[in-house]
């Protein structure tokens, strides 16, 4: 069992807790958080050892999992990673591009392994199709969320965005050409509505809209490709996949049967893949433990993270 300590003990770090403490992969060792009576009153509610002091916490594990504002990412896994221990850490891996490419140096040069935080990877309707999706040429996504006060630290891309374009960076496999956005801040001194266009170098588009003030929750993805359309919901955790093939030539009473101008027809048909229930969130952090004890590239790795950021970071620049 590998020790770890989780630093940061807001709303998703009591669930880190949980998951941790839970977990047989891990051996929590407790928490550290800066703010002294939430981490006296954590303690006294669930039990977990709380540390007095971030270097404390960090001579006692082996991983360290980073759960703090975006701000102090790079602090904390530095002195971890300075330190010899491999790190988790929540995504956007770190606030700006030239902090995330410094601890891809600190990863190399003391042997340990970082994994980034970007959950969406182990969603159980994502993890279905994922296989499937081969050289998609138009991609949209729309991710949409009540308005929390929470997480408005940070424009609307890197709140919310940033998922959906690790998740497209994961399929796509292509260089990006050109990035085109429009950003809005309606009740944020950040963006609160974002939507961008990523053209890549094989000609795939992907249009990306992003808001946290809607009236309601959307989280989906469609990829469209050759002879087929891929809708994934990673709120209901549901998937759609509409196929197509060569028609037969005597077609059954039904099956649906498409005739272009130039008279090929196809037949369209329904795949309906076994979705898996999960805890993302467990997996995420059960996968890394896998990787650090099998010596293996973490599902999420610190440079995907810091791919993730960089196209995140060029769309805020081109509002």
């Amino acid at each position: 069992m590998l020790k770890v300590g989780v630093l940061g003990a807001g709303h998703l770090g009591k669930i880190h807790l949980r998951l941790l403490n839970e977990s047989p992969k891990y051996n929590l060792i407790g928490f550290y958080d800066p703010d002294d009576i939430n981490g006296k009153n954590v303690a006294v509610e669930f039990g977990y050892p709380f540390f007095d002091t971030i270097n404390e916490l960090i001579d006692s594990v082996d991983v360290v999992d980073i759960v703090t504002p975006t701000l102090s990412h790079y602090d904390c896994a530095k002195k971890a990673m300075e330190n010899g221990k491999h790190v988790f850490i929540e995504k956007p891996i770190t606030n700006t591009l030239e902090e995330a490419e410094d601890l891809l140096v600190l990863e190399k040069e003391n042997n340990v392994k970082g994994q980034v935080g970007h959950v969406e990877r182990f969603n159980p309707a994502f993890l279905s199709v994922k296989e499937k999706i081969q050289d998609p040429m138009f991609i949209e996504t729309h991710r949409l969320a009540e308005f929390n006060p929470r997480g408005t630290d940070v424009p609307v891309v890197l709140d919310l965005m940033i998922h959906d374009i690790d998740a497209i960076l994961s399929v796509v496999n292509s260089e990006v050409k050109q990035i085109n956005a429009s950003g809005v801040s309606v009740i944020s001194n950040s963006p609160d509505i974002a939507n961008a266009r990523i053209e890549f170098e094989n000609g795939c588009v992907a249009n990306l809209t992003a808001s946290r003030i809607s009236l309601k929750n959307m989280r989906k993805s469609r990829f469209f490709q050759r002879d087929a359309y891929i809708s994934v919901d990673f709120l209901e955790k549901k998937v759609e996949v509409v196929k197509m093939k060569e028609a037969p030539e005597k077609p059954g009473d039904f099956d649906m049967i498409l005739q272009n101008a130039e008279g090929v027809k196809k037949q369209i048909y329904f795949e309906n893949p076994d979705i898996k229930a999960n805890n993302a969130i467990l997996d995420e952090l059960e996968t890394f433990a896998d990787a650090i004890t099998n010596n293996t590239i973490p599902v999420v790795s610190l440079r995907q993270g810091t791919q993730a950021l960089k196209v995140a970071l060029q769309i805020i620049k081109s509002f």
